[in-house]
């Protein structure tokens, strides 16, 4: 359901009040289709849920093995999600100079890590939710354009 902005927490209960001061404008008022969708999830069968997981594991490791062999690029395993978050400052270049680059000249869209505040600059969001083939060539093209600077 990514995109639809429907989810659920748990906090602890210090936090509680701190999250939905947090969340209220992210996701409060989903629209009934939305709710039964997540409830649908939710509750119907798992099997999906768990090829799907799977799948992006093997993406996930794929698209961090590939970082991590590029010169100037090195990148934890990241926990959730689908997005890698590799450290660049090997390259020399700013995140934001980084992200329009391999944009212009690569044809490969990230995101600079400063696009989510001071402290991402020195990184790069690459989403790894793709097919295996278009996050090898990604990452070729990433690798291949590092190479030339």
């Amino acid at each position: 359901m990514t995109g639809w902005r429907l989810g659920y927490g748990i906090w602890p209960a210090g936090l509680v009040d701190a999250a939905i001061r947090m969340a209220v404008n992210s996701y409060s008022c989903v629209n009934a289709a939305a709710q039964y969708a997540g409830i649908a999830a939710l509750a119907g069968p798992q099997a999906p849920v768990d090829e799907m997981v799977a799948s992006f594991e093997v993406r996930r490791r794929l698209a961090v093995e590939h970082l991590n062999a590029i010169p100037g690029l090195s990148c934890v395993m990241p926990g959730g999600a689908f997005y890698a978050f590799p450290n660049i400052t090997g390259t020399g270049l700013s995140a934001k100079e980084l992200e329009r680059a391999l944009l212009e000249r690569a044809g490969v869209a990230t995101i600079a890590g400063s696009s989510f505040g001071s402290h991402g600059e020195g990184y790069l969001r690459v989403s790894y939710a793709n097919s295996r083939a278009n996050i090898e060539a990604a990452m070729a093209r990433i690798r291949d354009f590092l190479a030339q600077l």
